[in-house]
């Protein structure tokens, strides 16, 4: 019996759970040994904990597996700025001090034509928001806007990512407190 129940439950499809459900299953292994340890009550509390750990897992790992296709679309040019003119960005910006309160995402898609498009824009890997384009020519310029909240310091990123969730692009900018010293921020300028 023992060993049993994680077998032959905490698997995927006949396979074992992918590689961020590895550490889980060390995690298991200490349950076990704890199980084996303790009687009664103490025992089916643990299992609980144990079973609904392993759901999660399972949850989360079938829930990413989105079958990505390769597009026939491409982001030719995918860049935070702090302005927009004529559709075009002003700057790039790789890094932003907290003294600005307003970021543009802008991208340009080709041969995407009647397909969505999505921003998801990230704060430290958590979903902030996300914006869906319906594209309607074969070079379509899109850009997403974000209010910043000057506490929110970090890495910020935008997935461009096709109506599926799968991922067509990255972009990253730090948000940093601004420096009385000058170091600041750091953008191109591309006007």
């Amino acid at each position: 019996m023992r060993g049993f129940w994680w077998r032959n439950n905490c698997q995927i499809q006949g396979e074992r759970a992918p590689y961020n459900a590895l550490t889980w299953a060390g995690m298991a292994r200490q349950f076990r040994g704890i199980l084996l340890k303790q009687s009664g009550i103490q025992s089916l509390y643990l299992a609980a904990i144990l079973a609904f750990v392993c759901l999660l897992v399972i949850h989360k790992s079938q829930a990413a597996a989105v079958d990505c296709q390769p597009t026939q679309g491409q982001v030719s040019r995918a860049l935070f700025t702090t302005q927009i003119e004529d559709r075009e960005p002003v700057n790039q910006v790789l890094i932003l001090e907290n003294k600005y309160t307003k970021v543009y995402f802008f991208t340009d898609l080709r041969h995407f034509e009647g397909q969505d498009v999505v921003h998801r824009w990230e704060h430290d890997g958590h979903v902030i928001a996300e914006k869906v384009f319906s594209v309607k020519g074969p070079r379509w310029r899109v850009y997403s806007t974000q209010l910043l909240d000057p506490t929110m310091l970090g890495k910020w990123t935008v997935l461009v990512t096709d109506k599926n969730g799968c991922p067509l692009k990255a972009t990253v900018f730090e948000y940093v407190a601004t420096d009385p010293n000058g170091a600041g921020s750091a953008m191109i300028n591309l006007k």
